[in-house]
């Protein structure tokens, strides 16, 4: 496979496809990650682990309907173009 800037692209679909699916409850609350886990207090530094935490909520909620959208018209390039 050559290195395309299509390659590019579905590479970092594939990555936010990843985060998209990770489940809070199923997946992340069992390793640690979950909502009630890193909870700071007022005035203090947040941490490496509730960053990653509130980027995998904001990537969960503001990417759905772009996510299905550029998943879909990426699913037809592939089958139109191989």
């Amino acid at each position: 496979m050559a290195f395309t800037l299509y390659a590019l692209i579905q590479t970092a679909i594939l990555c936010v496809n990843a985060i998209a699916v990770l489940h809070e409850e199923r997946f992340l609350s069992k390793i640690g990650w979950g909502a009630d886990q890193g909870i700071g207090g007022f005035g203090d530094e947040p941490g490496i682990k509730s960053q990653l935490m509130n980027l995998i909520r904001s990537v969960r909620t503001v990417m759905r309907v772009p996510l299905i959208i550029v998943n879909s018209i990426c699913i037809v390039l592939l089958l139109l173009f191989g």
